[in-house]
């Protein structure tokens, strides 16, 4: 399946962000990982599925730049908002399917981080294309970290279907050029009280 900004639009038009059944109040799960990686306080974080996440003012307190890429353009709009004019100038916005080619011009990307993008896109011409767009922009010795629905995780989210993953295929996927640094099984209790598996993983590359 490809991806669909009118869709998520809509999730983020006509909902609250504790309404959303991926809302967290804090990150901690993230910088579990983050905090892994050497002075990455330091670093340029493109953060791919921004949406009105928390994890941007966390990032923002800690001085990192950040380059922030959504399908949605009312995420974005809404989380500019709550940030406000000083903050968004400090960051670079991107609105697109992160499957698709990025034509923008980016500052060198330190670290990537997915939280629960990749397992929304489920044909392989995606996959590889989101995959391209993330060896593209990396750096050599950054650092890759996703959180993606598991093996054992739910089949859909969002009225979507999703594709699970374990950490063994994020790396096949990688290649050879990334090592994998340390990976772990977490189950996010969402808003609704409902169990969501998780596998978190931080990769270098080589």
């Amino acid at each position: 399946m490809k991806s669909d900004s009118k869709h998520w639009d809509e999730i983020f038009s006509s909902k609250q962000d504790n309404q959303l059944g991926w809302y967290e109040e804090n990150a901690s799960q993230t910088f579990e990982l983050l905090n892994k990686v050497p002075m990455w306080e330091k670093s340029t974080i493109f953060l791919t599925g921004a949406g009105t996440t928390v994890l941007a003012e966390e990032l923002l307190k800690k001085s990192a730049r950040l380059v922030l890429n959504d399908i949605s353009a009312e995420a974005l709009e809404k989380l500019k908002t709550r940030l406000g004019e000083e903050k968004v100038m400090e960051i670079i916005w991107l609105c697109q399917d992160i499957s698709q080619p990025i034509t923008t011009a980016l500052p060198e990307i330190n670290i990537w981080i997915d939280r629960a993008v990749l397992h929304f896109l489920t044909d392989e011409e995606v996959i590889e294309g989101y995959f391209r767009n993330l060896k593209s922009i990396l750096k050599s010795g950054g650092y890759a970290i996703f959180a993606e629905f598991s093996k054992t995780g739910a089949t859909k989210c969002a009225g979507l279907p999703v594709y699970r993953y374990s950490s063994k295929e994020l790396s096949e996927r990688l290649g050879s050029s990334f090592e994998l640094v340390e990976d772990l099984d977490y189950t996010f209790i969402n808003p609704y009280g409902d169990p969501r598996p998780y596998i978190y993983a931080l990769f270098k590359r080589i």
